[in-house]
């Protein structure tokens, strides 16, 4: 049964002042920097009546993280649609950067889904600048640990829109990011590398391996390809923490349709290098909510594997910074 809210002991984003609301904050984080989410009260302060800052939303899983410190993994410069959920009727780039270019993911921080209908998404959480303060802001410090506790009434979080609409960050995507011309992709390789999310040398190798596939693409078609009109199935039974290795890629075109697809999932050029190599199973991959529509949509024999993660490189010039893990067919792997 969906959860419509979900709520957290004595807060009211409706007793919460427009006038107090914190919508812009500049903290310029890097890769790297150390940041401590803000308390629930003073991110009530920043949200609308939707639970949402610049349409993005702060969901009840990341209350758990409130008062809690970690280190910067990305600033998000750019993000590229979840290609596998993609709506057929989006028309506008597959890059995208957020509203006001001030969001970041933090390290080992992902969605649990547990008040979305346990959806095994694992998205990386995107966090607003106005969420989070720098670990050494004294200021910043005193504030917090003075608001934290005389909370009115209670918080508010819309997880569902409708029976069977679920509402968090990745049905929200498109509304929270815009369209980004090839003009501003270039300037964003640059911003990039100066927040720390890739070495020169490092951009340089996917600026060159966007050029490869995009050429590729153009004169031969997919990465990798079959010669299948029906794709098979295979059932492993895997469970998070069973050790598996990746079938070689001979094997796995072996399972895939001219469009390189086995019952629909995709297997893409990023996910070539990791052929032949051996990795635990994170999670299963049966439900997941869709990008941009917020429809649960369910796969069968399909588990994501521990930091095995999509850079987009191969599709997006410069790259993707939402690090999102990777689908796997239980048809592609073998069980150690």
């Amino acid at each position: 049964m969906s959860a419509q809210t979900v709520s957290a002991p004595e807060i009211d984003i409706q007793e919460i002042p427009r006038a107090r609301k914190r919508e812009n904050v500049v903290l310029n984080l890097k890769a790297g920097d150390v940041v401590v989410v803000r308390s629930a009260r003073e991110i009530a302060e920043t949200l609308d009546e939707n639970g949402t800052l610049d349409s993005l939303p702060f969901m009840p899983e990341m209350l758990e993280y409130c008062g809690k410190q970690f280190r910067v993994l990305n600033r998000v410069v750019q993000s590229t649609i979840d290609g596998a959920f993609l709506a057929g009727s989006h028309t506008e780039s597959y890059v995208r950067e957020f509203r006001n270019n001030d969001v970041v993911t933090l390290q080992t921080v992902r969605c649990s889904g547990a008040q979305h209908d346990n959806c095994q998404r694992a998205c990386a959480i995107f966090w607003k600048e106005a969420w989070l303060r720098k670990a050494d802001d004294i200021a910043e410090v005193s504030e917090s640990n003075g608001s934290s506790n005389s909370l009115p009434r209670n918080l508010h979080l819309k997880t569902t829109t409708q029976p069977g609409k679920y509402f968090c960050q990745s049905s929200e995507f498109l509304k929270a990011t815009l369209h980004l011309p090839m003009g501003k992709r270039i300037k964003k390789c640059f911003s990039a590398i100066a927040a720390r999310n890739i070495s020169v040398w490092g951009m340089m190798k996917r600026l060159f391996a966007w050029a490869w596939w995009r050429t590729y693409y153009k004169l031969i078609g997919e990465s990798v390809r079959g010669s299948l009109e029906k794709t098979p199935t295979g059932v492993l039974d895997l469970k998070p923490g069973d050790l598996v290795q990746i079938k070689s890629l001979p094997e796995i075109k072996a399972t895939l349709n001219s469009r390189g697809r086995n019952r629909g999932l995709h297997f893409s050029a990023d996910q070539r290098p990791f052929c032949g190599q051996q990795f635990r199973v994170r999670n299963r991959a049966d439900n997941f909510i869709a990008e941009g529509t917020g429809e649960m949509k369910h796969f069968q024999n399909t588990v994501m594997l521990e930091d095995v993660l999509c850079d987009s490189a191969c599709f997006a010039f410069g790259g993707c910074y939402r690090s999102d893990l990777l689908y796997w067919r239980e048809i592609w792997l073998r069980k150690i």
